[in-house]
């Protein structure tokens, strides 16, 4: 029997995107998937050809976006691979815009603007939490009243 697929991947993090231009691919992420206000994070960006093959290197530099407002940058530097990851210490909660320019790669002089959307950790997520440990709290509570109905009924005295 023949494998369809030759490749196999875990789900897809939260904070985490692809896009193509120019013939090259950029992929980010963060570590962790949420990240918290006022602690560093970790910005992953992978570049490939459009053959999904990892560029040897590359001139790269990010640009983060607030409410269409600038509000940090990495200026260009060359890097040797197709991995960088970043230390990154994120300031607002929200939506961010993250901007990463690819700059004189070999089928395209100039720049070459990839755009995506980050986030950071919001009420809604902390929201998302305590709703799942209510809800284990409430089938925990459901298996006992069923499986354990000794446990809470009072013993009578004959």
């Amino acid at each position: 029997m023949v494998p369809v697929a030759s490749e196999a991947f875990a789900h897809s993090m939260f904070n985490s995107a692809e896009s193509f231009l120019g013939g090259y691919r950029v992929q980010v992420a963060t570590l962790p998937e949420f990240p918290q206000i006022g602690e560093p994070s970790t910005i992953l960006v992978r570049v490939t050809d459009s053959d999904f093959e990892e560029v040897d290197g590359f001139t790269m530099g990010i640009r983060f976006f607030y409410n269409e407002q600038q509000i940090d940058a990495l200026p260009p530097k060359s890097y040797q691979g197709a991995h960088v990851d970043y230390e990154y210490i994120w300031e607002k909660s929200g939506n961010h815009i993250v901007r990463v320019d690819l700059y004189d790669m070999e089928e395209n002089p100039g720049v070459l603007t990839y755009t995506f959307n980050m986030g950071t950790q919001s009420p809604f997520g902390q929201i998302f939490f305590i709703a799942i440990i209510i809800g284990a709290l409430t089938m925990l509570g459901v298996i006992i009243y069923i499986y354990f109905p000794n446990i809470l009924k009072p013993k009578s005295r004959s």
